[in-house]
């Protein structure tokens, strides 16, 4: 049974993540505090933490830096309101995995609990994460788990092979369980601008909901356009290479 820590000021929010994180099948831990939270990581070391980023004392964003200082590999999903976009782009840049909003809708939660568990499946398999192909002359960008710093390599790898191919057109098909963080997210953007400085078109696909949001939050789609289906990014590129 895998374990969760869930981290929540609010008793109510934590005795409704029990009761949902326990009908899916997993071993519960909640906390009322950062502090609290921080202990229990220590002993249990869940590898998926769920935390509200507003509490008294210790708040989400240190509860956050700590738990990725002990172990950078841990799914960290961040609990925040609505209005607290620089917060989620805050948590995002220190390597959080994921989001949610409250209120908590129980769709969002299992959609990010399922891409949490294909994350660290993908970790555990050592499954090439970032691979290039093609389709009819389109460039092809497969991204899938967890994009950070260790990443930006690999993504710089591929750009060289777009440009010694001579491909003008670029589509990056994420897979859905994809998450774009820390400096996952500037190499990310450096692709885009030098693709753009290149005069070469690029169009996004397969991104979950939560992340077509915070690529928007931090300006990404002023660079790339985002499809939910694969055949409107071709088309698009199709289009505009024309």
């Amino acid at each position: 049974m895998q374990k969760v820590l869930v981290i929540d000021d609010e008793k109510p929010t934590l005795s409704m993540f029990q009761l949902f994180l326990k009908a899916y099948g997993y071993s519960v831990y909640t906390a009322e505090s950062g502090e609290k939270g921080l202990e229990i990581f220590e002993q249990e070391k869940p590898p998926l933490v769920i935390s509200d980023i507003k509490m008294p004392g210790m708040d989400g964003i240190q509860v956050l830096g700590r738990i990725k200082e002990m172990s950078p590999h841990t799914e960290v999903i961040i609990i925040t309101g609505h209005g607290d976009a620089d917060l989620t782009i805050r948590a995002m840049e220190l390597n959080a995995t994921d989001f949610l909003h409250k209120p908590i809708e129980k769709n969002a939660l299992q959609n990010a609990l399922k891409r949490a568990v294909e994350r660290l499946g993908i970790l555990e398999s050592s499954e090439e994460q970032i691979a290039l192909s093609s389709i009819n002359g389109t460039a092809i960008v497969d991204i899938q788990g967890n994009i950070n710093a260790s990443h930006e390599k690999r993504l710089q790898e591929i750009y060289q092979e777009i440009n010694e191919q001579g491909k003008t057109c670029v589509l990056f098909r994420f897979n859905p369980n994809s998450s774009v963080n820390g400096t996952g997210i500037a190499v990310f953007i450096q692709i885009l601008s030098m693709c753009r400085d290149n005069g070469q078109k690029a169009v996004i696909t397969g991104l979950s909901e939560n992340f077509q949001k915070f690529f928007h939050l931090v300006g990404i789609t002023r660079m790339a356009e985002i499809y939910e289906a694969e055949d409107q990014a071709l088309s698009r590129l199709q289009e505009q290479a024309g």
